[in-house]
């Protein structure tokens, strides 16, 4: 407690068997109560409410405080106790034994071991170990930096929003300049990979357990499936496909259960999915291809170490995979080895192939885009590989944080022509946003970053695009409207 008329009660609940490791505060300020909330030693989130008397202020204070030591949380005081440990993927990389190296037609390097990858019609997208993240053209023109609060997990997109899945139990929406904080997962989850479908975030973590969480950033459902270490978790409109130490398992959407579960050879360490099936690269030098209908092994892909990486081209036509031994390889899709290269500096942790190109993000911290082409291919097996482009970092090249207040936000007089204008409502007991500009459905929700969410604040968008299950997604720039 400080002095004058604020005051401030920390708790903390921390439990010996991992199911939690959280922290809730709770400041008086006169007419404003302010709570934060989160993983014990990271910022957390915060929420700011005013009240019309400092009476009505405290009482809300000690509601909030009363509901919460009811469920366990305890007086302590910050910096205490450690944050809990988070998982850093342990990979070893050895030299390729292949005979000849990839096409590589140019090469990143990101300064840190990198495990996000996304390539879609215009962009390359790379996150690594340091929090950074980077946008490239396909010729490997580097065109933006996010740096984000902790190491990337994995990078996902659903239609033409890119999230970051971070060490600090956020998932960031890198779709604006101003990236922003779209999930915060449970603090008891220690994410391993993500995936997301239509608004609807699944999360699979160290402990096996599959976490699903809606638009609004609030938990569905979730299960412990029969093995730990999960890398992976793919999802559609048919079940969520999460991959573990003990197969894969596929869950109905709604969470009403198990559809199937297939043992495969080995751990699961990556996945991938085509329409009607689902690839699991394993610890035992393979990748296999599971029916979605009925979980069935359908094809069996041979490699020479552990596979921590794979993919496909459309359809499936073409397999690829990543070892442990800094190889790639092509398969037929019946499972015929096509050929093995290797990478030219570490190994493959994820990978992604987008008309004839493969790229790869590495355990060197390295994007490298490979031409996959079958007669570049047939070149570099007979000695012959372009002179591989070391792309550079711009010294004025632009970086976006994210916002973790309000005040950071830049703010404007007056909306611009053709913006759209939203506003922080109090609804059921929660402070969402509701779309006040005409030509929207003001009852739906709007995804939006909560950490600058204040009553009755407004904001300017530069658009919004409506999603299945009824919200709306935010595109371009956010300013505080004055």
């Amino acid at each position: 407690m400080s002095g004058g008329s604020v005051s401030t009660t920390y708790l903390e609940l921390s439990q010996d068997d991992g199911t939690a490791h959280k922290f809730y505060e709770v400041t008086v300020d006169a007419l404003v109560v302010t709570v934060r909330y989160g993983r014990i030693g990271a910022s957390g989130q915060t929420q700011v409410t005013a009240f019309p008397s400092a009476d009505k202020a405290r009482a809300a204070a000690a509601k909030k405080v009363g509901e919460k030591v009811r469920k366990g949380y305890a007086p302590a005081v910050p910096g205490q106790r450690a944050p809990r440990a988070v998982t850093r993927r342990q990979v070893t990389s050895a030299p390729s034994t292949a005979r000849a190296v990839a096409p590589v037609l140019w090469r990143f390097g990101t300064g840190s071991a990198a495990f996000g990858i996304h390539v879609d019609d215009e962009h390359c997208w790379v996150g690594n170990q340091a929090g950074d993240v980077y946008t490239l053209g396909h010729d490997g023109q580097v065109l933006a930096r996010f740096n984000l609060p902790d190491g990337v997990k994995c990078l996902v997109a659903d239609d033409f929003w890119i999230y970051a899945g971070c060490d600090d139990g956020k998932v960031y929406d890198l779709s604006s300049k101003l990236p922003f904080a779209a999930y915060d997962i449970a603090a008891d989850v220690d994410i391993f990979w993500l995936d997301i479908h239509e608004g609807v975030l699944d999360v699979s973590d160290r402990d096996g357990k599959l976490t699903v969480i809606d638009h609004e950033d609030e938990h569905q459902w979730s299960r412990r499936s029969q093995g730990d270490h999960a890398w992976m978790v793919r999802a559609d409109d048919r079940a969520v496909y999460h991959g573990h130490q003990r197969g894969v398992t596929a869950y109905a959407p709604d969470g009403g259960g198990e559809l199937w579960h297939t043992p495969t050879r080995g751990g699961v360490l990556f996945g991938w999915q085509e329409d009607d099936t689902v690839y699991a690269g394993t610890a035992h030098r393979v990748v296999q291809r599971l029916s979605k209908a009925s979980g069935a092994i359908e094809a069996t892909y041979a490699c020479d170490s552990a596979v921590y990486a794979c993919a496909t081209s459309p359809g499936g036509r073409f397999v690829f995979a990543g070892d442990a031994a800094s190889s790639v390889y092509c398969f037929d899709q019946d499972g015929t080895r096509l050929w093995k290269l290797g990478t030219g500096g570490g190994s493959a942790l994820s990978m992604q192939y987008r008309d004839e190109r493969l790229y790869l993000v590495t355990t060197d911290g390295s994007l490298v885009c490979v031409d996959a082409s079958e007669a570049a291919v047939s070149a570099a097996q007979q000695g012959t590989v372009p002179v591989a482009r070391d792309v550079k970092l711009a010294e004025a090249l632009p970086a976006y944080a994210p916002a973790m207040t309000a005040s950071a936000v830049t703010a404007v007089a007056q909306a611009p022509t053709g913006s759209i204008v939203v506003q922080c409502v109090q609804d059921s007991g929660r402070l969402r946003v509701h779309v006040v500009s005409e030509g929207y459905d003001s009852s739906w929700n709007v995804q939006f970053p909560r950490a600058i969410r204040e009553p009755g604040a407004r904001y300017v968008v530069d658009a919004l695009h409506p999603a299945a299950g009824g919200f709306y997604r935010v595109r371009g720039d956010i300013r505080r409207l004055l």
